[in-house]
């Protein structure tokens, strides 16, 4: 079976599985009367490997590069929402500094790999 082209993407992969752990903290959210956060948690963390996996379908790098761009803004608005939600008492620090962590590696592996589609 022929893989879709972002299947192979460590980028893409490390996505969907952050995507898990958010939508994880996004159904405690709900479960707490959150829903539009909790909403927008998911749509967030959903951007990221959406992007990456339609830039994949670009037929120029330059196009490519954009989506990146695209997700890696994406993770920075689950990052802000992990704060409120820390702050909030929805999740603990240890929490929200573990997933910092993994999204600040993807970030950064995003960063590197435009910068190869852009050949910077």
């Amino acid at each position: 079976m022929k893989n879709f082209r972002f299947e192979d993407f460590t980028i893409w992969q490390e996505s969907i599985k952050i995507a898990d752990l958010l939508f994880d903290i996004a159904d405690i959210a709900s479960s707490k009367k959150f829903y539009r956060f909790a909403e927008q948690l998911r749509g967030a963390a959903l951007s990221i490997s959406n992007n990456i996996a339609e830039g994949s379908s670009s037929f120029s790098d330059k196009d490519f590069a954009n989506y990146l761009v695209i997700a890696r803004k994406s993770i920075f608005e689950c990052a802000n929402i992990l704060t409120i939600f820390e702050r909030r008492n929805l999740i603990e620090n240890k929490i929200r500094e573990d997933l910092f962590s993994r999204l600040f590696i993807i970030s950064s592996q995003i960063t590197n790999f435009r910068k190869t589609l852009l050949k910077i």
